[in-house]
């Protein structure tokens, strides 16, 4: 295997084969030893939060198939924290897609003058380049077509997307009694020019509550696989 990218909270390396493995850490992002799915660094480090980031993952991509939505996953290795998937191309250095059901997080922080929090957002779509050094800051779909990181077709495909994905995963959690506030989507092109998600879909990229409750990661693997 080749290293080809240390992230935050995984490690990337390139197969024999072509396709790439990712490597959960039990990194997770946060602010002064607190997590944050929000934030652009890394705040702590929890016992097991890669092995459980994977397992949802897993979960979460097999459901996306049966559901016929293409996704970069191929196989993985629980034992390993390991992930296959297919190689694909991000969208210049990366963007993040946050589709935003309730009113939290750095949307509040934002908009808290216009808004109260949880308020209703019915499945607003943002989008963000991924730059921790300017804080990964919202952009728009001019400025991608603009800076040529993204065409005006794409980018209605990818929001498109987005939606029906996070709908998807939305419904999952509901029949688990557990309420979807925001989720952060990725994709990428694969190599037949198909635009499909990518990364991780885990408790370290989104906000669930039960009963008005914010559930932590490793309790909401227990709570969505029954563990």
């Amino acid at each position: 295997m080749k290293l080809i990218y240390q992230g935050k909270t995984k490690t990337l390396f390139e197969l024999e084969n072509g396709n790439i493995l990712l490597k959960f850490k039990d990194d997770v992002t946060g602010k002064d030893g607190v997590f944050d799915p929000g934030e652009n660094q890394i705040g702590l480090s929890i016992e097991g939060s890669g092995k459980a980031g994977l397992e949802l993952t897993k979960f979460f991509f097999e459901k996306l198939k049966e559901k016929g939505i293409v996704t970069h996953y191929v196989d993985s290795n629980i034992e390993e924290n390991t992930m296959e998937v297919r190689k694909a191309k991000v969208f210049g250095h990366g963007l993040e897609f946050i589709c935003r059901y309730k009113a939290v997080g750095s949307f509040f922080k934002r908009y808290g003058k216009y808004v109260k929090e949880a308020q209703d957002l019915g499945g607003l779509v943002e989008i963000t380049i991924k730059d921790d050094k300017a804080q990964d800051p919202i952009i728009t779909k001019e400025t991608l077509n603009l800076l040529n990181i993204a065409t005006f077709e794409q980018y209605d495909v990818i929001v498109e997307q987005t939606k029906l994905i996070s709908d998807e995963i939305f419904e999952i959690l509901k029949e688990k009694g557990l309420d979807l506030y925001d989720i952060k989507l990725e994709f990428g092109i694969d190599e037949n020019q198909n635009i499909i998600l990518i990364d991780e879909i885990s408790g370290g990229n989104m906000r669930v509550y039960k009963n008005g409750e914010y559930i932590l990661p490793l309790e909401l693997h227990k709570l969505v696989l029954n563990k």
